[in-house]
């Protein structure tokens, strides 16, 4: 079986991608950085025996997703895991960072899913993880344009899941808080409350978000914390969600 891991040279998306290596999948490795999908590749190869595929795309610009797919004709399993945010006043971040987001975020995402389900579905095999967060859940000031991009990842897995139930395709979506990842530098959100309380590592949450793929559960909640959040939100008032959304993130 192949699978793809968009985002993989660091983070989640290499800890998925040694998941699915372990397991005995072929892989495609996409991601911009070229020594460091070699490097894992090498390592996988070595490893467990698996042929591994580099692809350095950026997946942030408008056709990502057809030069993937030429490249790449059909999978088993799609994690589409790639992803950035931008922290600031939205008025004040600059146009054509907003755009790579929602493209990368969002576009990318739903593009690569539409062309690689059919396949999946005439087999009556195969997975999609997304990768959304605990930020799906409210609105997120000052990162307003990742905040709802996760919402939009969140309701799109979950509508396709109910969509396929019985196809023998599932989708999952993840939604894990604070990670040890590289994240948090990119969105220069180091030194946000968010990010300096604990936050949970990589390696466990993309085992969490696997077995929760595997298993054909529409959404993952890694972590007890996460998942008390979650169940907070649901009762707190809006106007108050919003403030606090704002200090963890400012």
């Amino acid at each position: 079986m192949k699978a793809i891991v968009t985002g993989a040279s660091g983070g989640l998306g290499l800890e998925f991608a040694k998941l699915l290596a372990s397991d005995g999948h072929d892989l495609v490795l996409i991601a911009r950085s070229a020594d460091k999908l070699e490097a894992l590749a090498g390592e996988l190869r070595s490893q467990h025996g698996v042929e591994v595929e580099v692809l350095v795309q950026d997946l942030g610009v408008p056709d990502a997703a057809a030069r993937v797919v030429e490249r790449v004709a059909s999978c088993d399993i799609l994690v589409n895991n790639a992803g950035f945010a931008s922290n600031g006043r939205f008025d004040s971040i600059p146009p054509e960072r907003v755009r790579e987001e929602l493209l990368l975020d969002v576009v990318t995402l739903t593009e690569l899913t539409r062309s690689y389900l059919p396949g999946m579905c005439e087999r009556r095999n195969g997975h999609v993880l997304n990768v959304a967060s605990t930020a799906a859940l409210l609105p997120g000031p000052f990162m307003a344009v990742y905040y709802a991009s996760k919402a939009y990842v969140l309701s799109f897995s979950q509508a396709l899941s109910e969509e396929l139930r019985g196809s023998g395709v599932t989708v999952t979506a993840l939604a894990p808080g604070a990670t040890a990842t590289g994240f948090a530098e990119r969105a220069d959100v180091v030194n946000s409350l968010l990010f300096r309380l604990p936050t949970a590592g990589a390696g466990a949450v993309a085992e969490a978000g696997y077995r929760g793929m595997l298993a054909g559960k529409d959404l993952v909640i890694p972590g007890f914390s996460n998942q008390l959040l979650a169940l907070l939100i649901r009762f707190t008032p809006r106007r108050l969600l919003l403030w606090i959304s704002r200090k963890i993130t400012e």
